[in-house]
């Protein structure tokens, strides 16, 4: 079974955004391995750092991919297509870095293999957290030609 990281600077701190993140939490359960490495906020450097110890603390090859504003669009297609190239070449852990509030560092722009984007539009961290929970789980579903129940 495919493991996912998510690294993510932040608790999410309203119920809602729990809520939200724990309902795509418990429907990935039956795809992959889905671990959440919540950071505490601070400058992007500080960030940077911590994000690069938790790679760093992860064990076996990891493939790191950055949500990145300016990072390559990626539809739900592509994100599945993706998933389904890295386990086909013997990769089955991948950890997803999601930016503090105040962005990100390029220490941590450099270091990820990929850098991948929702599209032109700002996400606070906190929603982005919830798309790409989100995404994850459509990708699964694209993966398994299984309907996508809303």
């Amino acid at each position: 079974m495919l493991k996912i990281t998510v690294i993510a600077p932040g608790k999410l701190k309203e119920q809602f955004w729990r809520n939200a993140c724990a309902e795509y939490q418990k429907r990935l359960g039956s795809y992959v391995n889905l671990c959440v490495r919540e950071l505490p906020d601070s400058t992007p450097e500080k960030e940077g750092n911590a994000i690069l110890a938790v790679i760093e603390s992860l064990s076996g090859e990891v493939y790191t991919i950055l949500l990145d504003i300016k990072g390559v669009p990626r539809s739900s297609e592509d994100i599945a297509a993706q998933l389904d190239k890295l386990a086909v070449h013997g990769i089955s852990h991948v950890a997803f870095i999601i930016g503090g509030s105040e962005g990100v560092s390029n220490c941590v722009r450099t270091a990820a293999n990929e850098r991948i984007s929702f599209g032109p539009i700002t996400l606070p961290h906190n929603l982005a957290r919830v798309v790409l929970f989100e995404q994850l789980y459509r990708a699964c579903k694209i993966l398994r030609h299984e309907p996508y129940h809303k």
